[in-house]
């Protein structure tokens, strides 16, 4: 029988031996055997990708119920609170390092490799290569050999400003939020959130907007030289972060409507919520760098 059963609160709680991570492993293995064959023409890996969301959706829900049952039951003490805030804290230094090194693949292909194949060693090969940035035009720093289709930039305006200002009133709305369940209001807690889940929703629906005016006014494709692959590997990923964390916001949102957490005990609603912050803040690093400079 449990600790929670005889009214108190094991130590330290350990799990016994779970099914999840083997399962959850399985998942990402289809995810990126399809991902990795659909980008090199194979058209089954679109239903590779597809099964591996579905199975690592599925096994994720699983967990977290798992994961939310122990806490409700009692299971959890302030050493595995402890615990919890040392793991989301280094989890968010991991995603800062991800965010870090697509960071300076941009700023090192503006600040060494263009200036580089633009160099008098290079002349030879190239002698009406300009080395500017961004590209927009053949011969400049997309296609030196002119196999890129020509496109246009993306700027500041309006869209990327536009979700800016979701991100940024999203994250005040979460911190509104967090202090009325301090106060213990749920009422407002939940009210907040809901609004923090709708401008993340929001925010992802700019993006993919964006996404369909930049392939079809602006011809911006992943193939656009070095400006096209960079844009949307950084704007992709940060966008499947707003996602994640939307996901994140909207199961804390459930579950405060049915009771979880208190004035007292709520790291599930913190974790989430640095999460969220960090997500707004490499938007603001991303706006600057990729929109405007």
């Amino acid at each position: 029988m449990s600790s929670a059963a005889h009214g108190t609160t094991p130590y330290y709680f350990v799990p016994g031996p779970s099914r999840h991570p083997v399962m959850a492993a399985i998942g990402l293995f289809f995810v990126i055997l399809g991902a990795g064959q659909w980008i090199n023409g194979a058209t089954w890996g679109m239903y590779s990708l597809a099964f591996g969301m579905a199975w690592w959706l599925v096994v994720l829900y699983q967990w977290f119920g798992d994961a939310i049952s122990e806490s409700q039951t009692g299971q959890y003490g302030h050493k595995i609170d402890y615990s919890f805030r040392w793991s989301m804290s280094w989890f968010i230094f991991s995603e800062v390092m991800f965010f870090g090194a697509f960071f300076a693949a941009l700023w090192w292909a503006r600040a060494h490799s263009v200036p580089a194949l633009g160099s008098l060693e290079n002349s030879l090969l190239w002698p009406d290569f300009k080395a500017v940035w961004p590209s927009v035009v053949a011969g400049a720093t997309a296609s030196p050999a002119g196999i890129v289709e020509p496109f246009t930039t993306m700027g500041p305006f309006w869209l990327p400003t536009i979700n800016t200002a979701l991100l940024l009133t999203s994250g005040v709305t979460l911190t509104i939020a967090h202090h009325a369940l301090i106060d213990n209001n749920r009422s407002k807690t939940i009210t907040f959130m809901w609004l923090t889940v709708l401008l993340g929703v929001v925010f992802l629906c700019v993006q993919g907007y964006e996404y369909y005016h930049a392939y079809t006014a602006y011809n911006l494709k992943l193939s656009s030289g070095i400006f096209g692959s960079t844009f949307y590997m950084l704007t992709g990923f940060h966008g499947f972060h707003v996602f994640v964390g939307m996901l994140m916001l909207l199961f804390i949102t459930l579950r405060l409507q049915k009771g979880h957490f208190t004035p007292e005990r709520h790291f599930g609603f913190e974790g989430a919520a640095w999460y969220w912050h960090f997500v707004d803040v490499v938007w603001l690093g991303l706006y600057v760098l990729v929109y405007w400079l």
